[in-house]
C-alpha cells in the first residue's frame, strides 16, 4: 500500500494542475514543495512578479498616457523599489493564498520540504530540520521547474551582477543597466527599465532579437525601445564583467568597454534536477537538466512523468498547466486528447507582443501562398482613447480558402485579444468570419474586422487581374 497513488514533486503551474486533475479523480494525492516557494518560480520570483513590476512601471511612469498628456507626464516623479516591490509583494501573497486554498479544498496533502528519489517508488523528504522522511507512491509527477542559468564565468552578487530572478530584489533602481541576452525575459526587464529611466544596453550574440517573432513587430519594439534610450549592441558578447565599488565594467569581445550600475544575465534556464537523485530512480537529464518524455509525459520510467519547465520547450506557464493536466489525466488511466499545437506566444515588453500560428517568414521559406491585412491601433477609435498610436494587428491569410494562417499583435492588449484570432483559427475559421462579424464599438478588438477588410481587398484586386 503506498502513501499516495499520485504525487508530485513541485508548487509551479504544472504541479498545481496535475496535483488537482487527479485530486478531482478521486485519488489520494500529495505535492512536495518548500515552504517559501508555493506556487513555484512561477509566483515567487518569475511570471506574476515580473507581470505585475510592469504594470507598477507603466502605471507610475505614466508611459502608457504620454501619447494624450505630453512626453513629461509622470504619475509619481521619484519612483522607488519599494514603491514598485509593494505592489509585487500584494499579489504574490494573493495569489500563494488562492493556490494553497485550491489545494486545501481538492484535499491535496501539502508536504512541506525539498524531494530526492529513493527508488522508483519512494521519495526522501527533507523538512529542513535535519531529519528526512521517506514518502511512497504509485505514480509522480517532476514539475521541479527551472532556475535561471548562471554561466561559471560570471561573479554573481545578487547586487551588481544579477540573473533574471534576483533582478526583482534590487535595492534601487539602477542609472544604468547591462542587459546579455536578447531573448524574452533579458528584453521584458529591459523595457521596463528603460521605461523607469534607467540607461539601457542590450548585449546579443546573434545577429536579431526574438528570432522567432515576426520581423516587423520586433522592428516596431526596437524602434520604441530606441525611443527610450535603449542601446542594442548585437553580433557582440560578454568577455568579461569586472566589479568595482559603485559600479560594473563590461568588457565586450570586440574591445568595447560599458559602465553600468548592474549588470543582468538572461543566458536561459536550467532544469532544476540536481538534487533530486534521478539515477536512483533509473532515471537521467542532460546537461541543461532537462528530462525526456513521451507523448504523454511519461519518462523512461514507466510510473514517472515530467512536466513544465523541466521538460524543455516551449516553457510557458500556460501550457505547463496543460501538460500538467494532461499527465495526471495519462498516469490515472483516464483518456487523454493530445495538447493542441496551435499555441498562443505572448511577450511582456513595453509595447506587448503576442503571435498564434505562422510567422511571414515561416510562410515564405515553406512556399505557402499568403495576403497580409493590418489594422493599426491608431485608425480604432479604442486607440485613441487608451493613447495607443504605434499598436498593430497584423492577419495572414490563405487566399485559397480564407483560412488564417498566423495571428500578430503589437501594442496594447495584445496578449488579451491574440485569443480572437487563435479561437477562430482553433475551430477553421476563415476571414470572412470575421468580416462579417460585429465587433463592440469601440474597442480594440474590431481590429481584426479592419484586417480582415484589408486582407479581403487585396485579395479580391489580386482576383481581379488574374480573372
Amino acid at each position: 500500500m503506498y502513501d499516495y497513488d499520485l504525487l508530485v514533486l513541485g508548487s509551479g503551474p504544472g504541479g498545481q494542475k496535475a496535483a488537482i486533475a487527479a485530486a478531482k479523480l478521486g485519488r489520494r494525492v500529495g505535492i512536495v514543495d518548500r515552504r517559501d516557494m508555493i506556487g513555484g518560480v512561477c509566483i515567487n520570483t518569475g511570471t506574476v512578479p515580473s507581470k505585475t513590476l510592469r504594470e507598477a512601471v507603466l502605471y507610475l511612469t505614466g508611459l502608457s498616457q504620454r501619447d494624450l498628456y505630453g512626453s513629461s507626464y509622470r504619475v509619481k516623479e521619484e519612483i522607488t523599489v519599494s514603491d514598485l516591490a509593494a505592489r509585487t509583494q500584494h499579489v504574490i501573497s494573493r495569489q500563494t493564498d488562492v493556490i494553497r486554498n485550491q489545494l486545501a479544498r481538492n484535499r491535496v496533502a501539502m508536504i512541506t520540504g525539498t524531494g530526492r528519489f529513493a527508488d522508483p517508488h519512494a521519495i526522501w523528504v527533507d523538512g529542513g530540520s535535519g531529519r528526512e522522511s521517506k514518502v511512497t507512491f504509485h505514480k509522480i509527477i517532476i514539475a521541479a521547474g527551472t532556475r535561471p542559468a548562471r554561466p561559471d564565468s560570471v561573479d554573481f552578487d545578487d547586487r551588481t551582477i544579477v540573473d533574471s530572478d534576483g533582478v526583482i530584489n534590487l535595492q534601487a533602481v539602477p542609472r544604468s543597466m547591462v542587459v546579455v541576452g536578447a531573448g524574452v525575459i533579458g528584453m521584458e526587464y529591459a523595457s521596463m527599465f528603460a521605461a523607469l529611466g534607467t540607461k539601457v544596453t542590450v548585449v546579443e550574440r546573434r545577429d536579431r532579437m526574438l528570432e522567432f517573432c515576426d520581423e516587423e513587430v520586433v522592428e516596431s519594439l526596437k524602434y520604441h525601445l530606441r525611443d527610450l534610450s535603449v542601446t542594442f549592441r548585437f553580433g557582440e558578447e560578454v568577455a568579461a564583467v569586472e566589479k568595482h565599488q559603485t559600479a560594473a565594467l563590461c568588457v565586450l569581445m570586440s574591445g568595447k568597454k560599458i559602465v553600468a550600475d548592474t549588470v543582468m544575465y538572461s543566458a536561459g534556464r536550467q532544469g532544476q534536477t540536481d538534487d533530486l537523485a534521478l539515477e536512483a530512480a533509473g532515471l537521467e537529464a542532460d546537461k541543461r537538466g532537462r528530462i525526456k518524455v513521451d507523448a504523454n509525459y511519461r519518462t523512461a520510467v514507466e510510473n514517472i512523468y515530467a512536466v513544465g519547465d523541466v521538460i524543455g520547450f516551449p516553457a510557458l506557464a500556460s501550457t505547463s498547466m496543460e501538460q500538467g493536466r494532461l499527465a495526471a489525466q495519462h498516469a490515472c488511466g483516464e483518456p487523454v486528447r493530445a495538447l493542441r499545437e496551435l499555441q498562443p506566444i505572448g511577450i511582456y515588453t513595453i509595447p506587448e507582443i503576442s503571435f498564434v500560428g505562422k510567422t511571414e517568414e515561416e510562410l515564405t521559406d515553406s512556399s505557402t501562398p499568403f495576403e497580409v491585412g493590418i489594422a493599426r491601433y491608431r485608425e480604432l477609435a479604442r486607440g485613441q482613447i487608451v493613447g495607443d498610436s504605434y499598436g498593430l494587428l497584423k492577419l495572414l491569410v490563405s487566399p485559397e480558402d480564407g483560412r488564417l494562417l498566423g495571428v500578430h499583435v503589437f501594442g496594447t492588449g495584445a496578449t488579451e485579444i491574440v485569443h480572437i484570432g487563435q479561437a477562430v483559427m482553433g475551430c477553421g475559421g476563415t476571414v470572412d468570419y470575421l468580416v462579417d462579424t460585429v465587433f463592440n464599438y469601440p474597442t480594440l478588438a474590431e481590429a481584426y474586422k479592419v484586417a480582415a477588410l484589408d486582407a479581403c481587398n487585396k485579395m479580391r484586386n489580386i482576383t481581379r487581374i488574374d480573372g
